[in-house]
């Protein structure tokens, strides 16, 4: 594609065309003040991620960058630019990189170009301890697996986890017949820091209601808690029973609905919680007006 040219036409007067004696002697004072604009500073020269990414090396003298430890950089099929991963190359463009259409790689020691493969054909470094020629993943060994299932790479070992029909992600054993299932659960954003959780390299945590989220104390979805908050709930009883309310407040009661158990009861008012009557927890809700009763 053609370069667009914004550059502005200078027309160049011949010489003698303006006379020294039509400038009056004010605009040649003014003009004798008259400071230039300063020069622009230049800018300092920024290596991109894949330049730094080629530099830096563990301490086994294996090159990568700060997601992983790879020989080879990827050539992106969107913008043909190298890049030493997708996630190197999603930061520092205005578009992703479709990993599973990568096709060409780059030796990081011989710098040659060549189809996506596990060692180089020039010089036979090895660009990866694990392949994965669908996800083009290269990576030191953690245990990886590919799952058609979930349609990626996954930390393993493979033979402790098991893909859920339903859920449509993989699950440790323990979760076996141990968990609610919701359809597709992992195909949506975290609720509480908006990202992808099925691509997502941050663990994700299964509450007991069944949906994921990668940190919170309750499902932001049901509310329900996701840990044993009965210490918590017992802590919060000393609380109250040292912090009386004024007499004003004594005798109040308001209806709640219990986020836990969700059942809804009525409990006395306390600013520091109403406790449900049926599962002792304090993550309640008011639901209803408050009653005053002698």
């Amino acid at each position: 594609m053609p370069k667009e040219s914004c550059a502005l036409s200078v027309v160049a007067l011949p010489e003698g065309t303006v006379h020294r004696a039509s400038i009056s002697p004010r605009l040649r004072v003014c003009n004798s003040f008259r400071q230039e604009p300063p020069p622009p500073t230049p800018r300092p020269f920024r290596f991109l991620p894949a330049d730094m990414a080629a530099c830096a090396r563990d301490n086994e003298g294996r090159s990568g960058c700060e997601h992983y430890t790879r020989g080879c950089q990827l050539r992106a099929p969107c913008c043909c630019k190298f890049y030493i991963c997708r996630l190197c190359h999603d930061n520092n463009e205005t578009h992703k990189m479709d990993r599973f259409k990568v096709t060409q790689v780059q030796c990081l020691g011989c710098k040659h170009i060549q189809k996506a493969q596990e060692t180089c054909e020039n010089c036979s470094n090895v660009f990866g301890e694990y392949y994965c020629s669908v996800c083009h993943l290269y990576d030191k060994d953690k245990k990886q697996y590919h799952c058609d299932g979930c349609g990626i790479c996954r930390i393993g070992p493979k033979e402790d986890y098991e893909h859920c029909l339903k859920c449509n992600l993989c699950l440790p054993l323990s979760l076996k017949g141990n968990h609610k299932c919701i359809e597709n659960v992992s195909r949506q954003n975290c609720p509480i820091c908006l990202e992808d959780m099925h691509t997502s390299r941050i663990g994700t945590r299964i509450l007991p209601c069944g949906h994921l989220l990668h940190r919170g104390y309750r499902c932001p979805l049901c509310m329900r808690s996701v840990l044993d908050m009965s210490d918590q709930w017992q802590l919060l009883d000393d609380e109250v029973a040292r912090t009386p309310m004024p007499l004003d407040y004594q005798n109040m009661m308001v209806e709640i609905l219990c986020n836990d158990c969700s059942t809804r009861s009525t409990a006395p008012f306390h600013v520091l919680g109403m406790k449900c009557e049926s599962c002792n927890s304090y993550n309640t809700t008011q639901e209803g007006r408050t009653q005053s009763h002698p």
